[in-house]
């Protein structure tokens, strides 16, 4: 079963994620709302999965993705937004997030179809 912890700064957000994600089978270890929460509950919980809002308030989800790729290779970061990802695709690249998933799109299956993804090297 998958381990997910959820970073996003919309409280709202990651309740309704949290509650979606579990009632799919996926275990949510936790849920973060800064950069600097997330980094420490990625190091506590250890998650299979980290799902990063691109905009965390006034702090960068793609800085946060590279940080996490950086510390911990075992762990799949994948970008969300509500955004378009055409509208991040250069940046979402320049990451070693595995993918993007609108947030209107979450599930369960779209969190495993970018985890058993091949990876580029």
């Amino acid at each position: 079963m998958l381990r997910c912890l959820i970073v996003d700064d919309n409280a709202s957000f990651l309740e309704a994620a949290a509650t979606l994600l579990k009632r799919e089978g996926v275990t949510v270890a936790g849920v973060a709302s800064s950069t600097e929460d997330a980094l420490r509950r990625a190091q506590e919980l250890e998650p299979d999965v980290v799902l990063v809002d691109i905009r965390l308030g006034s702090e960068s989800g793609l800085d946060l993705a590279r940080r996490l790729a950086e510390t911990d290779g075992d762990t799949t970061v994948i970008l969300i937004s509500s955004h378009p990802e055409a509208e991040f695709a250069d940046l979402i690249a320049e990451t070693q997030a595995a993918g993007f998933v609108p947030k209107t799109e979450l599930s369960a299956a779209a969190i495993r179809r970018l985890v058993n993804a091949p990876r580029e090297t």
